[in-house]
């Protein structure tokens, strides 16, 4: 196989393109050496999911590099445009949340997912923390310990909290300096590592409910700080430094590779966060490449400590910010192999789990490749519509490869039908995402789904056939109690009984679902905004306009309820936003 082609592949570093016998990409690889890494594929003896994809080449394709740093580089960014069946890298897309400081221009502190932080908004980040639930409850309770700011926008009077003595009153902008600045120093130095700070400043809270006979709230903080001692316990971990660092180690069975991140934050272990992949490189190329993506999308400590089986000098190369050190001896060895040790537990308690889940997965997916007499089956774009007796319509499409969500290509589309007209709401739908697609250029489905039965598939056909696209499209038609009966074949029109074959059917239900729960979240949002337009015309001067650009910088009644008449006069003549402020109130 490819034996002429092989031969005039060069010794030299670079990425190679496995291409199928329809012209797509399905795996990119890198390697030092493009001639024996070839070679390993057709003339070495290969298992598992690598013989599954190997079976599925009909040529293949390589760009040389100068350096082995070129063609990592190279490999992602075609991984990121190409976006192959086979290629395995952070397969989930989960962030973890953090814990954010705000200094400026009030003191705040709360629970955030992001990494990216406007630096002008001096804000500080803790974590991340992979126990979203310890990180609201940690935020809680510093929140009710220090007077810091609580509400959202700039209230013309004090709040509530200002009177219980859980905020300075910043609104009256009269706050002290100095006392801002002690707080901040307290509740920066306990997320350093000084955990005596919090402890004393519970205890302290005790003695002062106890003392005033108000024992239930002295009950409430006990439970807190019980909580907050478990916690300190569990963090426990033995570093001779309080430098940020993550932990990373791997454990292999057979093809699958168990990936373990420890996050260790001013001495203290924050959590971890465990993948399982299904590896088809070696263990090196695809545990190095994993962990660059990793912190392309998470935070970057000051140093990682990882095995002898990475690439140091690549990761170095590409992720500057972060010291790679491998450990020899000390705390530090002992960290990875505290590290691996949950990698191997992970991988053994949860194997048979994966390779069940990847099986049922796969051979749905095949199995309804095989039902329609697809060449092949990766992805599947699927449409319903909502609307609410004519007004407010909206479509979704949901998108799943190899079996699985996509969620990042998800769409949501507000359609300008203004009228009960399934037929007429797919057409929009259909013809604004394929339009796009072939002006942008970007991937098209191997199969759509419609939620719906003739009409809708005859919607979707005519629109794809104005677009000169030629994609297969079926039906799924529900029973009278809204369960989804069968797949109708948009060619045929023949109606599939997949009741006979338990896993398609649960797979196209799960599918059906997905759409129909995307879409009725987007349609409940813009019902709720179209009631909110309602209630704002009941004011004097407020047009669609005005009520638009409010709806864009508040997003709800509440906020813009909170906005003082300074702000909302930004946006609104003044004279309105007094009429505005009286009649919410």
């Amino acid at each position: 196989m490819f034996k002429e082609e092989l031969k005039l592949v060069p010794h030299k570093p670079g990425s190679y393109q496995m291409i199928d016998k329809n012209g797509v990409i399905i795996y990119v690889g890198k390697a030092k050496d493009l001639n024996k890494r070839l070679h390993s594929y057709f003339r070495g003896t290969v298992t598992g999911k690598t013989a599954l994809m190997v079976s599925e080449v009909d040529h293949f394709t390589y760009i040389v590099t100068k350096t082995e740093t070129e063609s990592f580089i190279l490999e992602i960014n075609l991984i990121k445009k190409y976006n192959p069946k086979y290629n395995i890298l952070l397969k989930d897309d989960k962030t973890y949340p953090y814990i954010e400081y705000i200094s400026k221009p009030y003191p705040m502190l709360k629970v955030s997912r992001y990494i990216s932080v406007n630096k002008s908004m001096k804000k500080t980040l803790f974590g991340p923390y992979p126990n979203a639930y310890a990180a609201r409850r940690i935020v809680n309770l510093i929140n009710r310990l220090y007077p810091l700011k609580k509400c959202e926008g700039m209230p013309k009077d004090v709040c509530l909290f200002y009177h219980i003595h859980e905020c300075l009153g910043y609104c009256q902008k009269n706050v002290s300096e100095e006392k801002i600045k002690t707080m901040e120093n307290e509740i920066l130095s306990f997320f350093k590592g000084n955990d005596k700070i919090i402890i004393d400043k519970i205890m302290e809270q005790i003695d002062f409910f106890s003392n005033n006979l108000n024992f239930e709230k002295a009950l409430e903080l006990k439970n807190e700080l019980d909580y907050i001692n478990y916690i300190l316990d569990k963090q426990k971990v033995q570093t001779n430094d309080f430098v940020n660092k993550d932990v990373i180690a791997s454990y292999i069975i057979n093809n699958y590779l168990s990936i373990q991140i420890l996050f260790i934050r001013s001495g203290k272990l924050l959590g971890s966060h465990n993948n399982i992949i299904n590896i088809i490189e070696n263990e090196t190329d695809e545990l190095s490449s994993y962990i660059y993506s990793f912190y392309l999308k998470h935070e970057q400590p000051k140093e990682v400590l990882v095995e002898e089986n990475v690439d140091i000098k690549i990761l170095s190369e590409l992720l500057n910010n972060i010291k790679f050190i491998c450990p020899l001896k000390g705390n530090k060895k002992e960290l990875i192999k505290l590290c691996k040790e949950n990698a191997k537990i992970s991988l053994e308690n949860d194997i048979d789990r994966f390779k069940n889940d990847e099986k049922r997965v796969f051979e749905a997916n095949d199995n309804l490749r095989k039902f329609l007499n697809l060449d092949s089956l990766y992805r599947i774009d699927a449409f319903d519509n909502s609307n609410l007796f004519g007004s407010f319509s909206v479509g979704a499409m949901v998108v799943f490869k190899n079996g699985k969500p996509s969620k990042k290509d998800y769409r949501k589309y507000k359609i300008s039908v203004e009228k009960n007209d399934d037929y007429h709401m797919m057409k929009e739908v259909i013809y604004r995402r394929y339009y796009r697609a072939l002006i942008e250029k970007t991937e098209l489905p191997n199969l759509i789904i419609v939620d719906g039965a003739i009409n809708q598939i005859n919607a979707c056909k005519e629109t794809l056939n104005s677009l000169n696209i030629n994609i297969k499209v079926c039906g799924l038609k529900k029973d009278n109690n809204h369960k989804t009966k069968c797949l109708i074949d948009g060619d045929t029109l023949n109606e599939i009984d997949l009741t006979s074959n338990n896993d398609v059917f649960n797979y196209l239900t799960r599918i059906q679902d997905e759409v129909h729960n995307f879409v009725i979240n987007y349609h409940r949002t813009i019902r709720d905004k179209g009631t909110l337009k309602s209630m704002l015309s009941n004011v004097n001067g407020l047009g669609n306009k005005r009520i638009n650009e409010l709806l864009k910088k508040y997003g709800s009644i509440n906020k813009i309820k909170d906005a003082s008449v300074e702000q909302l006069s930004k946006i609104i003549p003044e004279n309105i936003a007094i009429e505005l402020k009286k009649y919410l109130e």
